[in-house]
């Protein structure tokens, strides 16, 4: 057993009538790897926000322009994706390695059923690894020898932190950026996509709906300016702002946007 696994017992203590966030985002991208409580979690939140469905799969494409702008145009070789989520098409390493296929990329989640899923895709693929952790481990993951085998932390780094940091209460999703952008070198890249509304009661409802849905694995809704916070001290790539992430670079002036907006993704990347 390879130190990032662990015993596929574990899948078998997965309680399927709860809900999980990986899966939840599976069922909004027309996936196929969730369950009914999955299902039905996305349909009541889809009653509270209707664009939510919208939203994630604009988050989706969010990440694969992130990825393949930062590879094509910033020379990027190196990917740490924090709360991966379970694997569909066009992954990060995916998108990296059509630029180069020497990309290496390290997926970080604790959902079993992630690691199952990951370990199928990418058993061929030597430059791709998937580690069962917490993300908020910062000194695991960066110590774990498989890490330390595939990744350079002497040379730049992509850390993408996207739609996860909500998941998070407010102290550990700021240790953690700031914990990740402090172990990489100057020249890498922190990338952020985080749900956000400026409608106080939206963002209760929200909080409190997801709270109840996932036993409390959840942080919550917060304020655009409170996710700009997580960039100070950063150089922000153009536009030189967050902003709504189809806004973000898009490659076609008919993207497809959001027909209300409750809720946004709200993000960019920067450079350390």
């Amino acid at each position: 057993m390879k130190p990032e696994e662990k015993p596929d017992s574990d899948l078998g203590r997965i309680d399927v009538t709860k809900p999980s966030v990986a899966r939840m985002y599976d069922y909004y991208l027309g996936g196929h790897d969730y369950y009914e409580a999955d299902r039905q979690a996305c349909i009541e939140l889809s009653r509270l926000a209707p664009s939510t469905e919208a939203l994630a799969r604009n988050n989706r494409r969010f990440l694969q322009r992130a990825v393949g702008v930062l590879a094509r145009d910033y020379g990027v070789r190196q990917f740490l994706d924090h709360g991966s989520g379970l694997p569909t098409q066009d992954n990060v390493h995916q998108v990296a390695q059509r630029v180069d296929p020497g990309a290496r990329v390290v997926y970080i989640d604790n959902d079993p059923i992630v690691l199952a899923h990951g370990r199928t895709l990418l058993d061929e693929n030597d430059k791709t690894l998937v580690l069962q952790a917490e993300m908020t481990d910062t000194d695991y993951i960066f110590a774990h020898p498989d890490v330390r085998q595939l990744l350079d932390v002497d040379a730049p780094v992509a850390a993408l932190f996207v739609s996860v940091l909500h998941c998070l209460d407010d102290e550990p999703a700021a240790v953690l950026v700031r914990e990740v952008a402090r172990r990489l070198v100057p020249g890498s890249f922190i990338v952020i996509s985080h749900l956000a509304s400026t409608d106080a009661d939206l963002r209760r409802k929200a909080t409190d709906l997801m709270l109840a849905n996932t036993d409390g694995h959840w942080g919550r809704v917060r304020e655009p300016h409170e996710v700009e916070a997580y960039f100070d001290g950063m150089e922000i790539l153009d536009p030189g702002h967050l902003v709504e992430v189809s806004a973000w670079r898009p490659d076609t002036e008919v993207a497809p946007r959001q027909r209300t907006r409750e809720w946004i993704e709200y993000g960019g990347i920067a450079r350390i």
